[in-house]
């Protein structure tokens, strides 16, 4: 019998993430607050759930794709959440990028349920889970990291086990770290070029061919200048302060300055805004 997975979430990265466990033969069933995905995914043939509760009564490993710290605790701890449905001995994923604390306070609470958590954040984006790339980077019980696997695998070439439960949430704010630095330092020497009056195509090339390489500068032309993209630049810039806030809360913890998150926190978004 195939493993029964419950799934929540199917924004921009979830739902591909979503598609993918359905087509690999996953028995899926999926929530989302929104009726259009889940039309989508009924198409497929994919159960639908009407309630987070009822993810928990239905699935042996559950994953959790939402946005921000307050929506995991209420999908998972809330009134109709996850817990009140949830069986001893399921596994529950949070591949949302939240504090570490966010984390653990709901493995507390998971833990006196019989159920078992860990945090398995993903990097790569829409366009990583629709092409089976994701990077996942997994804290917690080494027994549920290889019980997830197989379901991680769907979505995901570069599956890493980092440590105890949180690791996973600290890799990921740990890696937007360089992620949004790194966005600050293409747009700054790009917008140095073309103020200037160079081709901003052959720069990208000779950052390329550089010591300056990035997937961020290799993309930048493409993804990140935002003259196309003004519809979805505050919810970015939206995302990018979230991150950032959550990173520098965790070198506060940690007693550890971070002054180039901060920095990168006070102006990326004046410098998208200028891109756009």
């Amino acid at each position: 019998m195939a493993t029964r997975v419950g799934f929540i979430g199917l924004g921009n990265i979830g739902k591909p993430m979503a598609i993918n466990i359905a087509k690999a033969g996953f028995d899926l069933m999926v929530y989302d607050i929104r009726e259009e995905p889940l039309k989508e995914l009924a198409a497929l043939g994919v159960k639908v759930a009407r309630s987070a509760k009822e993810i928990g009564e239905y699935g042996e490993i559950i994953e959790l794709v939402v946005g921000d710290d307050a929506q995991v605790e209420a999908v998972m701890l809330g009134e109709g959440g996850v817990l009140e449905g949830v069986k001893p001995g399921s596994t529950i994923a949070i591949h949302s990028t939240v504090h570490p604390k966010t984390v653990k306070k709901v493995a507390d609470r998971a833990r006196t349920k019989g159920v078992g958590i860990i945090d398995a954040q993903i990097s790569g984006g829409e366009k990583g889970a629709e092409n089976k790339t994701l990077c996942y980077m997994v804290g917690g019980d080494q027994d549920l990291f290889d019980r997830c696997r197989p379901v991680f695998a769907t979505s995901g070439v570069n599956i890493f086990h980092v440590g105890e439960l949180g690791t996973g949430a600290i890799a990921k704010l740990a890696h937007n770290i360089i992620v949004y630095i790194n966005m600050l330092a293409a747009s700054e020497g790009m917008r140095l070029a073309e103020k200037a009056g160079l081709d901003l195509k052959t720069l990208q090339d000779i950052v390329h061919a550089g010591a300056g390489q990035s997937r961020i500068a290799d993309n930048w032309l493409q993804q990140w200048r935002f003259k196309d993209y003004r519809t979805g630049l505050q919810g970015l810039i939206q995302l990018i302060y979230k991150d950032l806030r959550l990173a520098l809360e965790v070198g506060h913890d940690l007693e550890l300055s971070l002054p180039g998150a901060a920095l990168a926190q006070q102006l990326i978004a004046r410098t998208l805004e200028i891109e756009g």
